[in-house]
């Protein structure tokens, strides 16, 4: 199954492939490649290179860690994200560790990094999946989050898999077209609204 973004100027291939979907076959992902995904994030850009990004992550060859993450997220995410071979949280410093002063950029920063992660998972054929369904707290109990980290999202991160084994709903949202605003909604000047001539 290909959804090719059907995009108004030329991007990047890797972009215009990278999607976020619902089904994930039953094919363990590679701890080297895991591990490149990985690397990837961390070569993301920071405000002063702070780099307030952690990852909780599991794989479904370790069940009972597997489990405890996978109920970290939404009951409705679950519902389709125990197939993926590899769950993740990440987790952000909202506080520069040189001051202590509040990181107003650390969610920011750590989309950044999982931007870094989704595009270097397309290039090594996976697909990730991220969610804003977690269990804020349930997370922060379960792993003994420090005060001054804050959970961010979760994500599901395998290989396509077919999208008949999901309920007719799920399959519903896999198949459907994916579509973005045009630029002229968010690309302004000179005044908030005012859409750019660039576009």
């Amino acid at each position: 199954m290909s959804k090719h973004a059907r995009t108004d100027h030329p991007i990047h291939d890797l972009l215009a492939k990278r999607w976020s979907p619902l089904a994930f076959a039953d094919r363990p992902v590679p701890h080297d490649v895991l591990r490149r995904l990985l690397e990837a994030a961390r070569w993301a850009p920071s405000s002063y290179n702070e780099q307030p990004w952690a990852f909780i992550v599991a794989t479904n060859d370790k069940p009972d860690e597997f489990q405890k993450l996978l109920h970290c997220l939404v009951p409705g995410n679950r519902t389709w994200a125990h197939a993926a071979p590899v769950l993740m949280l990440t987790v952000a410093h909202h506080q520069f560790t040189k001051n202590h002063k509040p990181n107003r950029h650390a969610f920011h920063d750590v989309g950044l990094a999982m931007g870094n992660l989704s595009v270097q998972a397309t290039a090594e054929g996976l697909y990730v999946h991220q969610m804003a369904g977690i269990e804020v707290e349930k997370a922060r109990e379960d792993y003994g989050i420090p005060h001054d980290w804050e959970p961010v999202a979760g994500a599901a991160i395998g290989y396509l898999g077919d999208a008949n084994n999901l309920s007719e709903q799920l399959q519903a949202r896999e198949k459907a077209e994916r579509t973005r605003k045009p630029l002229g909604e968010c690309v302004f000047a000179n005044s908030w609204g005012a859409t750019s001539s660039l576009v």
